[in-house]
Parts: structure tokens; C-alpha cells; sequence
């Protein structure tokens, strides 16, 4: 991946109802417009008021796809977050606090103390002017202009009232001033990119990526991490033509969407495990008459209720074995917020040519994350295949639903065509669509009809690209991981191979169907493998052995809720090469 000459972090740490938000939304756009890359995390706690929220931005001018390992300037929105993170800011660091609330501790290592006197550089009791008092004092020890930040402010605040920005505005130039005259700026000023980016998350980016796929139908019951999918997909259904529905249950939504793609609409729904839980016998419905259908599980720490707003890969086994019975379908776990937009467009195609439920695993760390993109790069009109959709309606004749073709692919018309009418049956069933319980049994149709769908994945491979490896071939350490984890292990890659640790990448993205000897040709040639993975069980490791036989060398699982960080990979290689453990499991200290 490669760092550029300028990576900065900076973290606001408050409580639920502190507002911290805004603050963490101005400063991205300031960023984003000045052409540089961002990516925020944002470690929560699943309550309305109270506990402690800890929003991570890393800014840079080369392109990130993690929050990294460093912290260089906190914004303590009360003393709580002072005690928990003071002991990590050293030497060339900046704490920014407000002076009339938030005392420092013992636990100073050599960071900057910048503490404001709120009540003398503003009047106002409005508590959460605090935080655009420490806005000011952060653009200030940043480097950036004061104009900029007065810009954003009137965007921000404009709907409110002039009275509002000037407000927000005057407080702002306060502790902006404040921090000329008594602090120390950072020596390097962030750098201007060649233009400027625009900033997403990962369910905008899954919602987005819907809609230029052609999605024209939306259900959903709002479930974190899944929800940002919906409210996406509510504040731009009527400027797109898109049907979106908030239903009652998973299980309603799962079987309205079902009912939309009968009808020939591309049609889609988000959710997290436990949500998901409830949709699974409406895929094995989909497998059973061939309805495309693509479903999102945004995974969270489970199981049960588990911990909803953290995140975890863990899922997989749960996507693996939805629903009973054996049947097709397509599972893919994108990388990153751009792939995740892209895989959108490639999973309806795949859907509609092969008839199967599709299911794209997602997780907290990517879809509520926050990441900069180069607007250029999102495709909005991505190549749209329907497969053989039939369109169009005949003068009659005998219509075989089911047909039992070469492919295993039958003709699907759009429901209600004339000459096309057929049962769309949850039972088995023949070729035209004749229930087989309510004849005689017969095994043979019934063996047909199970060859005949399954013979529909023959050649899947075919339209799907492999995983590629990246970094040196004869590398001694071979590090494997999939979905989110990508950016997080390509940078831990970059920096063993800086210390002379020869280390390659390969990241898997689609699990269903899965490019097992591609994969092993890959592995076979591999000194030290070790699997990288956001879980306790090793659930892709275990994957991996039952579809190839292969058993990796060695692990590195986190499952604490939190998303790895570069640091935590590169000790756990260096742990294993010196032969420590054959498990490393990161230990990070309780601060968030």
C-alpha cells in the first residue's frame, strides 16, 4: 500500500450526547476538500447518553484503508477521556482540552498540555460550543487556515440560521486565536492534494453501489451495523425511483424481497447476524425457485444480541450453512468501501445469470467507517446483465419454468407476461413446476432437479477473478486474510518488509464459489502461512481446510470487538517467526 510523506491521527473522545459527530464530519470535510485521504473509526457504545465514545482519524496524503497504530493530536470532550488516553500521547503530541472541566492526570509521558479557558473566550452555555472551541484550537495547531474552517462552519450550521454560523463561527476564531498565542504547532502543515475526494461509508457505499445496479426495490428492519444501508437508501428512494420499505421483522423483509425479485426487480435488503438469522429459510426459498435476491449481513460481535456496536468477523459459517438443505449460492465479502460499491453491480449480475440467492458479508469496521474516495472512481453505471430474462410475452404454448437445460440455467420471464404463466414453488417440483409431494416421489425427478440446479455453478469460476498475490513471490511468510482486514494487513506487509521481514498478501474476497486450486496453487508454494482473521474460532481457516485440505502454519484472531490495528500483525508475525506461538492474539489496552 505505501505511506506518503504525511499521516496524521487525531482522536475525539466524549460521551454519548457530547455531540462529537460534528465536530469528526467539519474536520473530514475540511480534509477530503484539501485532496487528502482519511480513515475514521469510531469505537461506541450501544447507549443513548453516557459512556464513552472514541472517534479515530487518520489523515494522509497517500491512501489508507485502516486508523492505524498512532495517536498525534486527542481532543478530551471531558475528563473521562483524559484518564483513559493521556498515558498514550508522548513527546510531539497535543492534547486539547477544555481548562475549566478537564484536569490533566500523572500519567504525562511528554505531550503538549492544550488546555482552553472556555468561560473567558466565549459567554455562551450552550456545552457543546466546547467542541467547536476545539476545532478552532485544532486547525490552529494543524496549520490550516482559519478561512477554511469558517467555510465548513457555514455549511454546517447554515440550515440553522445566520445567527448560528456567526455563533459557531466567533467561538471558533476564539480558540483559534488562543491557540496561536499560546501553543506550539505541529512543524509539518497537512499538504494540498491534487484534488479534492469525497468521503463514504462502507453501507453508503453498499446502497450506492444497489442503486447503480439497478436496484428498484429496498426492505430493511433497522439493525446496527446495517442501518446506514436504510437511511441511505430513504433519503434518495424518490430521486431514484426506488421502492423502500421498513418492515416489521427480518422475516418479513427477507420474503418481501423475495416477492420483488419474482417480479423481475432487482430487489435487496440489509441486516446484521441476528437479523439475518431470521432471513435464512427465506434464501433456501430463493435456492428453491431460482429468484435472484442479494442479501447484507453487516456483521457485529455476537452471538444473540452479542456486543451490537462493535465489530467481528463471524459470521461466515452462519452465511455458509443458511437455511437447510444443500442448494447454490453465491457468498462474497468485499475489502474495502470501493470494492464493496463494485462487488454490488458484479453480485446482481451474478444473481440474475445463475437465479441463486446471493448474500454480501459486510462488518461494522468497513460499513460504518469512514473513508475518502476518488469520486472518479465510482463507476455509477456499471455493465448490467439480467441473464436470461425473458421480457417480452408469446402466444402460448407449453412453458417450462424449470427446464432442465445443459447449464442448469432455465428461462426466467418477468412475472405476468402472457404465455409464461408457471408456479413459483417453495416445494420440489418438476420442470413445470408440478409439486412432487403431490405425486408418487418419484427419485428420479427429484435427483434431476437437485443435478439441474447444481449444475448451474460449472462454470461460476469463469466470471469471478481469482485472488491475486501481492508482494515478493519467494516471501517467507505468506499472510492470508479476507474481507475488511485487507487494507490492515497490507500496511502490516509494508512495514515487516521495511525491517527485513520478507512477507506477501493474499486476500480473499469471494467465499462462494470458492477458487480452491487457485488458492492451494498459491499456499502450496508458501514457506509460512499464517491466517489472519477477526474471530475466535478461526472461522475461514477452518473453511479453507475443508475445501482444500490445507492447514495454515500459524494465526493471528482478534475478538475483543475491535478492529485490528497494523502493530498488532506485525507482532504476531514476528512472535511466530521466532517461534513464541502458532496463535497470537493481540492484547490492547482497555482505553476505548
Amino acid at each position: 500500500m505505501g505511506l506518503g510523506t504525511y499521516d496524521f491521527a487525531l482522536a475525539i473522545g466524549g460521551e454519548a450526547g457530547q455531540g462529537i459527530a460534528t465536530p469528526g464530519d467539519i474536520l473530514a470535510r475540511i480534509i477530503v476538500r484539501r485532496g487528502l485521504h482519511l480513515s475514521t473509526y469510531n469505537s461506541y457504545q450501544s447507549i443513548v447518553r453516557g459512556g464513552h465514545i472514541f472517534l479515530t482519524m487518520r489523515i494522509s496524503d497517500a491512501e489508507v484503508q485502516n486508523h492505524g497504530d498512532k495517536l498525534d493530536l486527542l481532543i478530551c470532550l471531558n475528563q473521562d477521556t483524559m484518564d483513559r488516553h493521556q498515558r498514550l500521547m508522548g513527546p510531539d503530541t497535543r492534547i486539547v482540552y477544555n481548562s475549566d472541566t478537564v484536569n490533566p492526570g500523572t500519567e504525562d509521558i511528554g505531550a503538549d498540555l492544550c488546555g482552553f479557558p472556555l468561560s473567558e473566550l466565549t459567554d455562551s452555555r450552550n456545552r457543546l460550543i466546547q467542541n467547536t472551541v476545539a476545532m478552532g484550537v485544532t486547525i490552529a495547531l494543524m496549520g490550516i487556515d482559519f478561512s477554511v474552517l469558517e467555510e465548513s462552519l457555514a455549511l454546517r450550521f447554515e440550515r440553522q440560521g445566520q445567527e448560528m454560523v456567526d455563533q459557531n463561527v466567533s467561538v471558533a476564531k476564539a480558540g483559534f486565536d488562543y491557540a496561536k498565542e499560546h501553543f506550539r504547532p505541529f512543524e509539518q502543515t497537512p499538504p494540498t492534494g491534487e484534488k479534492q475526494l469525497a468521503v463514504w461509508a462502507g453501507n453508503e457505499a453498499m446502497a450506492m453501489g444497489g442503486a447503480a445496479a439497478g436496484v428498484k426495490f429496498y426492505a430493511a428492519y433497522p439493525m446496527s451495523p446495517s442501518t446506514g444501508v436504510l437511511h441511505w437508501m430513504a433519503s434518495n428512494a424518490r430521486n431514484l425511483g426506488i421502492m423502500v420499505r421498513q418492515v416489521e421483522d427480518e422475516i418479513g423483509v427477507a420474503n418481501m424481497v423475495l416477492g420483488a425479485g419474482q417480479s423481475g426487480t432487482r430487489s435487496m435488503c440489509a441486516t446484521s447476524g441476528g437479523g439475518f438469522a431470521l432471513m435464512t429459510e427465506a434464501v433456501g426459498a430463493a435456492a428453491m425457485m431460482e429468484i435472484p435476491a442479494v442479501f447484507i449481513d453487516v456483521q457485529r460481535a455476537g452471538p444473540s444480541t452479542g456486543v451490537p456496536t462493535k465489530t467481528e468477523q463471524g459470521d461466515l459459517w452462519q452465511a455458509l450453512g443458511a437455511s437447510q438443505g444443500d442448494f447454490e449460492r453465491i457468498i462474497v465479502t468485499p475489502t474495502d468501501c470501493l470494492d464493496a460499491f463494485n462487488t454490488m453491480a458484479e453480485v446482481f449480475n451474478l444473481t440474475d445469470k445463475y437465479q441463486c440467492p446471493g448474500i454480501v458479508i459486510s462488518d461494522l469496521y468497513i460499513s460504518e467507517g469512514r473513508f475518502s474516495v476518488d469520486p472518479d472512481k465510482i463507476n455509477m453505471h456499471p455493465k448490467i446483465d439480467r441473464g436470461q430474462l425473458i421480457t417480452e410475452g408469446s402466444e402460448g404454448g407449453e412453458f417450462l419454468r424449470y427446464k432442465d437445460t445443459e447449464s442448469g440455467i432455465s428461462p426466467r420471464p418477468i412475472a405476468g407476461l402472457e404465455g409464461y404463466v408457471h408456479v413459483a414453488p417453495t416445494d420440489e417440483h418438476d420442470e413445470d413446476s408440478t409439486l412432487l409431494s403431490d405425486e408418487f416421489t418419484n427419485p428420479h425427478k427429484r435427483r434431476a432437479m437437485v443435478e439441474k440446479r447444481a449444475r448451474k455453478f460449472d462454470h461460476i469460476l469463469d466470471d469471478i477473478a481469482p485472488p491475486v498475490l501481492r508482494g515478493p513471490a519467494d516471501a517467507d511468510v505468506t499472510l492470508v486474510g479476507w474481507g475488511s482486514t485487507d487494507g490492515i494487513i497490507a500496511e502490516a506487509v509494508d512495514a515487516l518488509n521495511a525491517e527485513g521481514i520478507s512477507v506477501n498478501h493474499l486476500q480473499i474476497k469471494w467465499m462462494v464459489p470458492f477458487h480452491g486450486d487457485n488458492i492451494m496453487e498459491t499456499l502450496s508454494k508458501s514457506k509460512r502461512t499464517i491466517i489472519v482473521e477477526n474471530n475466535f474460532s478461526g472461522q475461514f481457516a477452518r473453511y479453507l481446510r475443508s475445501e482444500t485440505g490445507f492447514a495454515a502454519d500459524g494465526h493471528i484472531r482478534k475478538y475483543d470487538g475491535e478492529p485490528f490495528m497494523p502493530h498488532h500483525i506485525v507482532d504476531g508475525v514476528k512472535a511466530q517467526i521466532k517461534g513464541e506461538t502458532t496463535k497470537y492474539v493481540p492484547y490492547q489496552e482497555i482505553t476505548v
